[in-house]
């Protein structure tokens, strides 16, 4: 049997679609699909195009945020099932608020005061990511520490893109390791510091795509440098999440909920 098309349809960038849609299938265990994203659709013009692409794609199904009527009812001429966001959600919230929703595209990732907060927050990552210019280290909202390669980068720049936060990130060197106590650089901003470590397997894992068989990537090196760090973040009463079986999106959360 051919395998299902998964068109997420958005007027604008299609990142809620994605991430609904995405969110709902994976509910549905064991099943595969080919996913395509296809963004700015706009115009009827643009969906009666997308419609031959759906028919020629079956069996599909179509998971939509348009926001525009007579663009929707284009689509809907697609023959394949197709599940509206705004369609199951807007009319019961319009019921209960007492106020029709206005059809706007865009009003989630468009050129908005948080739209600027997050690039803001995206510029700090970059400047003071791997421990660069600790003199900003004040100007952070959090300041996550752990070993290298625990995951402390991707974790900040999701934080500023997502959050908006000004995310620091500093890396434990083995010379940070061979004393018992936290840099004094960390532990003047102790309310912001939130740890980051994994199992020593994983880590070495990583490691060694990046530096095979070194002494950095070994599994001795990676437990003794995560026992070290371990024990220093829990001297200093940080909390700390494990990365080994998280997703990004789940360590920024969990961040996030702790400050």
């Amino acid at each position: 049997m051919q395998k299902l098309t998964v068109f997420f349809v958005s007027d604008h960038t299609g990142v809620t679609a994605e991430a609904v849609g995405h969110s709902l299938l994976s509910q549905f265990r064991g099943l595969e699909y080919r996913a395509q994203t296809v963004p700015f659709i706009d115009t009827p013009a643009k969906a009666v195009a997308l419609t031959e692409r759906v028919r020629a794609a079956m069996p599909a199904l179509v998971i939509s945020t348009l926001t525009d009527q007579a663009i929707r009812a284009k689509l809907r001429d697609c023959e394949a099932p197709l599940f509206d966001v705004f369609d199951a959600f807007s009319a019961p919230l319009a019921t209960m608020l007492g106020m029709a929703p206005t059809a706007s595209s865009g009003q989630i990732h468009g050129m908005s005061n948080s739209y600027h907060a997050r690039i803001d927050a995206v510029n700090f990552a970059l400047a003071v990511d791997d421990g660069l210019n600790p003199e900003r280290l004040g100007e952070a909202d959090l300041i996550l520490v752990g070993v290298s390669r625990a995951g402390k980068t991707p974790v900040s720049l999701y934080l500023a893109l997502q959050y908006g936060k000004k995310a620091a990130n500093y890396p434990l060197t083995p010379e940070d390791l061979g004393v018992a106590t936290l840099p004094p650089v960390l532990l003047a901003h102790r309310e912001k510091l939130r740890g980051l470590t994994l199992s020593a397997e994983r880590l070495s894992q990583i490691r060694n795509e990046r530096l095979p068989n070194s002494r950095y990537a070994s599994l001795e090196n990676c437990r003794s440098e995560l026992q070290a760090a371990e024990g220093m973040m829990a001297a200093s009463g940080i909390a700390v999440i494990d990365s080994t079986r998280r997703s990004v999106e789940e360590i920024a959360a969990m961040i996030v909920h702790t400050v």
